[in-house]
């Protein structure tokens, strides 16, 4: 699903079906369409100008389980998660400079999958980016949210906004978020803006598609107790 373009932009009034809306109308209502969904595909893009690098994640996400991989250049990762374990499997680069392991963990995982147990803080980790939790998690905070609607080919969108100040150790964040208007209001789009030069875009679609998890076999698991220690 692409950007939407804008036709126009105005600000808060009159809905097509004669209300008015507030960013807290919208958020309640994103909050729930969120809700009534089981799952979602999620693609988010991130670009960074010093050094330039550009990092892709295809997710699908569902209540308990999902898939997700991760690119970055030739770097490549992918990462699937069950009710019961979350499995990693990635190239050499993958696993190093997109996961964070030694090269000489990632030469111990090799083609095979490293699994975390259900339980473990490792898992919970997980559990928070590839379910439906992590699409809650896009949606701002009332306070300090403002709202516009933009009207692209005949349809209207809400378009909250909001701002993350900067501080000592982290750089600012300007954020815009696309919802669609309708008897189900669901997130669009995300697009962050960082001080620092880079930003990331998050595109949302496939509401309530069947969410596939292919386990790796057991042969082809290594729990991380035995990577890492």
């Amino acid at each position: 699903m692409a950007l939407i373009t804008c036709g126009a932009v105005a600000p808060l009034g009159a809905t097509a079906w004669g209300g008015v809306v507030t960013p807290s109308s919208v958020i309640r209502a994103a909050t729930s369409a969120i809700a009534g969904q089981p799952s979602a595909h999620v693609v988010f893009v991130a670009h960074a100008g010093s050094p330039s690098r550009t990092e892709t994640i295809v997710a699908d996400v569902g209540r308990k389980s999902g898939t997700e991989t991760v690119t970055e250049g030739k770097a490549a990762l992918a990462i699937r998660l069950s009710p019961t374990h979350a499995y990693v499997s990635g190239n050499s680069s993958g696993l190093t400079t997109i996961f964070g392991l030694s090269s000489a963990d990632a030469k111990k995982v090799g083609k095979d999958w490293e699994s975390w147990k259900a339980g473990t803080s490792q898992y919970a980790a997980f559990k928070l980016d590839l379910t439906m939790l992590s699409v809650s998690a896009l949606l701002p905070k009332i306070k300090g949210t403002r709202l516009t609607t933009v009207v692209s080919q005949g349809t209207t969108f809400s378009v909250l906004k909001w701002t993350i100040a900067a501080t000592s150790s982290i750089p600012g964040v300007m954020t815009t978020l696309t919802v669609s208007r309708g008897a189900i209001m669901f997130p669009v789009t995300e697009v962050a803006l960082i001080s620092n030069g880079a930003n990331a875009t998050t595109t949302l679609s496939g509401w309530g598609e069947p969410v596939v998890v292919d386990v790796p076999p057991a042969t082809a698991t290594i729990a991380s107790s035995k990577i890492t220690g």
